[in-house]
């Protein structure tokens, strides 16, 4: 049972989310539809923990601030990642957009979601 347990893990598609290092993303919108306009954010990652910091340009607040932070984990009712803060985020109500949930990430798609 275990051996074939290790194939159906083997053959599952595990999704993971970037290697450390430092990544430019680039800031979405909810309240624009999910557009972007030109702004971009430096995403910080070690291990599960996540740091995004103004990159400059117009985006609002000082450049080389944090903006968020917390530790990357997947939404369990959306399949999203976001940056949550403690263990319940996870399972949080709302996520992204213009709520009070946890900030939603797309890492495939290297963005960073804002209101």
């Amino acid at each position: 049972m275990h051996f074939l347990f290790s194939l159906l893990m083997l053959a599952l598609p595990q999704e993971k989310h970037p290697p450390d290092g430092r990544y430019t993303y680039e800031v979405v919108y909810a309240e624009w539809d999910k557009r972007a306009k030109g702004q971009h954010v430096t995403v910080v990652i070690h291990g599960d923990s996540i740091r995004v910091i103004h990159a400059g340009g117009t985006l609002s607040g000082k450049k080389g601030e944090v903006i968020d932070s917390g530790i990357i984990m997947k939404h369990k009712p959306t399949g999203k990642w976001i940056i949550g803060r403690r263990p319940a985020d996870a399972h949080a109500k709302e996520v992204g957009g213009c709520s009070d949930g946890p900030a939603v990430i797309d890492f495939k798609k290297k963005q960073f979601h804002l209101c």
